[in-house]
């Protein structure tokens, strides 16, 4: 059974691909702190043609949480096709004056997670690759254009989304020749409730859609296990190319 694993699945972004995902009969884990919401979304996968799905309500500040969503998945399926690294926190100040328990929470959920995420879910993505070599397996993350692009203000938010690129790249170093590669996603702002705050200052209108970095994702995980997209940027329309 084609699987996968996507965390941040319950709004925006994770939504997107996970609908997309079961539309494709993949089976998911998905996982997302919200408990109630969690359930209705997997209510709805299975409507849009999820094989199966399992529900894990978990915040991924919590170092334990990795390993629990993660045990899930390989107690329901033993293999991993993708893992859909969506889950983040958004936050913004300058350095000068950002709290430093602010910070570590931000380090936790954009970085500290994916590590422990990939570092547990690896044995199933290689089983996955062994299994399809032609495929192979997959990991998507989500990360942002300020990881690449600095910006004023988002130094903390910009700093673990750098990371985790350079935690892509690393893996793909290690493992892309036993069939599992990872692509960084590094996108602009896209519509979503994450992005309301900046609304004021750029409109919706002027966002990214969801479905355009669902699009991607979904043409990632069509490729041979013979390429490897390690990063791409997806730049606003009509914005410079290298702002968010």
């Amino acid at each position: 059974m084609t699987s996968a694993l996507v965390t941040g699945a319950s709004r925006g972004i994770g939504l997107g691909i996970a609908t997309r995902l079961a539309e494709r009969g993949y089976a998911l884990t998905i996982s997302a702190r919200g408990a109630e919401r969690l359930e209705s979304v997997a209510d709805r996968l299975r409507d849009a043609g999820a094989k199966e799905v399992h529900a894990v309500a978990a915040d991924l500040a919590d170092p334990d949480a990795a390993a629990r969503v993660v045990d899930t998945h390989r107690e329901a399926f033993g293999t991993m096709k993708a893992l859909i690294l969506n889950a983040g926190v958004g936050t913004a100040g300058p350095i000068a004056e950002f709290p430093a328990r602010r910070f570590d929470k931000t380090v936790a959920v954009n970085l500290n997670a994916p590590f422990a995420l990939i570092q547990t879910a690896l044995p199933l993505l290689r089983a996955e690759a062994k299994n399809d070599p032609v495929h192979g397996s997959k990991i998507v993350a989500l990360s942002s254009i300020t990881g690449v692009y600095a910006e004023a203000g988002l130094a903390a938010y910009g700093a673990t989304k750098a990371a985790l690129i350079s935690l892509i790249e690393t893996l793909n170093a290690e493992e892309s020749g036993n069939g599992v590669s990872a692509s960084a996603l590094a996108p602009a702002y896209v519509d979503t409730d994450m992005s309301d705050w900046i609304k004021d200052t750029i409109p919706a209108e002027d966002m990214i859609e969801v479905n355009d970095v669902v699009e991607i994702v979904d043409a990632l995980l069509k490729l041979s296990s013979r390429a490897v997209v390690p990063k791409l940027v997806l730049s606003r329309a009509g914005a410079g190319l290298y702002t968010a």
